[in-house]
């Protein structure tokens, strides 16, 4: 895998994980009984955003770092095709 890969893995891998984690302990402010006027009632009261970016990047690395070594190890092979 070279740099461009790496780059490109790391990054759909943190979106993907950033995402996953966007829904995980948050409280909508209709369930935490605390009303802000003039905003949803469907908007979380504690976003995490720091927090669950650094879980992103973590996963990301992880993923990142599983895909270099499969790509390294040659567990799998891609396919001989004839380009042209």
């Amino acid at each position: 895998m070279n740099w461009f890969s790496a780059i490109v893995v790391f990054v759909i891998a943190w979106w993907l994980v950033f995402l996953a984690t966007l829904p995980i302990g948050v409280n909508s402010q209709l369930e935490d009984g605390e009303r802000n006027l003039g905003t949803d009632p469907g908007a979380p009261v504690h976003h995490m955003l720091p927090k669950k970016a650094l879980w992103a990047t973590i996963g990301a690395t992880v993923i990142t770092l599983i895909a270099f070594l499969i790509g390294v190890s040659g567990i799998i092979q891609p396919p001989e095709a004839p380009w042209g």
